[in-house]
């Protein structure tokens, strides 16, 4: 299971995690970070490193949170998918 990046995120975009991604699946939205579900290999360097504790692992999601486990696949998939962040 990826990894997720939450609320927490939306209009902070820190890129702490960015850095300590292994394999660079962190992309950059307008209004958030997201993890590629497909890239991400479940290390966990990101989770400790987010700023606004905003990433958790896809099982650990609050439900309050839920919707951005489909929030972060469906972005992939959509027309305008996001970038790659300025480190």
């Amino acid at each position: 299971m990826p990894y997720i990046i939450t609320e927490a995120c939306i209009g902070v975009k820190d890129r702490a995690c960015v850095d300590v991604c292994p394999v660079d699946c962190i992309y950059e939205g307008e209004d958030q970070l997201y993890i590629h579900p497909d890239e991400c290999i479940d290390c966990g360097a990101c989770e400790p490193e987010c700023p606004v504790s905003a990433i958790y692992p896809e099982e650990d999601v609050p439900e309050n949170l839920q919707s951005f486990i489909a929030k972060n696949k469906e972005v992939f998939d959509s027309n305008t998918p996001p970038g790659r962040p300025n480190k």
